[in-house]
């Protein structure tokens, strides 16, 4: 174990001093690398997150495919005032990022300035998250994803309001074959895990008591962290965020009568897939007519007495794009 580095002060007493039980936790968990930290930041700290937390927005909830949703982020931390303020100077600084170092084994993390993805997110009624694996390289630096660190904000949150953080082992496998842990979106509970090709996460739907459902949300603070290398054994080709949608109910078996929630169920669960695939066509797409206008270029650029081989590569791609 190298030297302690300083841990600060934001952070609370147990946290800053349990960093050796805390690396060797995150080493040994499963199904992936985690970690799951309780009373992360002194209580009055934390509590000056909530107090201070974004109310929520449409603007600020349109979903992957372009539509108003039950999840809303803000990544503009800074302009929430002092809480988030000294939240952005901490996890920048050299004594945050070696401190997560130190306890996940992974050097030289790197900050992001500008959240992508990240800072305060609010769940509501209503909303889930397929398991998946999230883009592995930030789209402006091109450093890679290697951490996500997750403060949750809620002071009350029951198992069976659905939303608890779900860390997969693999979610194309059959749901018997599939160990899944999970874990509650409590109040100054923190999970840290690494970000691979092989860190499936997600969360159930979120099913809030009657009465609740308009007034109660599920709240937390994302943080996530870069690395300019990482392991060759980590390596995979450039990807956005990659879902898998979720099995059907257990219950729903051969001779079982559908029940209108049944039918409902399964008419989300196509939905959901026939939206997943129409994001990754209209990425195929794009890409195709970017292809075929470098071949463009190339051509118009090269004339007939240039270079074959810049023209037989932009064929090349744009046919493993068709393909």
């Amino acid at each position: 174990m190298s030297e302690p580095v300083k841990a600060p002060d934001i952070l609370s007493e147990t946290t800053r001093s349990a960093t050796e039980s805390l690396a060797d936790q995150f080493s040994h968990a499963k199904p992936f690398r985690h970690l799951v930290i309780d009373n992360f930041f002194t209580p009055e700290f934390c509590q000056s997150l909530l107090d201070k937390f974004p109310g929520f927005d449409d603007k600020h909830a349109r979903d992957e495919n372009g539509n108003i949703g039950r999840k809303a982020t803000y990544d503009r931390v800074r302009s929430l005032g002092t809480p988030y303020v000294t939240l952005d100077d901490t996890v920048k600084s050299p004594d945050f990022l070696a401190w997560v170092s130190q306890i996940t084994g992974i050097p030289e993390l790197l900050y992001d300035p500008n959240y992508f993805g990240g800072g305060t997110h609010e769940n509501r009624h209503g909303q889930d998250l397929d398991p998946h694996v999230d883009f592995n390289k930030h789209p402006t630096s091109g450093h890679y994803r290697r951490l996500n660190l997750i403060v949750y904000l809620n002071h009350e949150w029951q198992d069976d309001w659905g939303g608890a953080i779900e860390f997969h082992k693999n979610p194309r496998l059959e749901p018997e074959q599939n160990d899944i842990t999970k874990v509650t979106p409590l109040f100054n509970r923190c999970v840290i895990f690494e970000t691979t090709f092989w860190s499936w996460h997600g969360f159930e739907r979120i099913n809030l008591p009657e009465g609740d459902s308009d007034s109660r949300s599920r709240k937390s603070v994302a943080l996530y962290f870069y690395s300019a290398e990482r392991p060759k054994e980590e390596m995979v080709k450039p990807h956005s965020t990659i879902y898998v949608e979720r099995p059907l109910p257990e219950h729903i078996q051969p001779g079982h009568t559908l029940s209108d929630d049944d039918y409902q169920r399964i008419k989300v669960l196509l939905t959901r897939r026939d939206q997943h695939l129409e994001r990754l066509y209209n990425n195929i797409s794009s890409l195709t007519a970017h292809a075929e206008g470098l071949e463009h270029r190339l051509n118009s650029q090269t004339g007939a007495s240039g270079d074959p081989r810049w023209k037989r590569f932009a064929r090349r791609i744009k046919a493993k794009l068709m393909d």
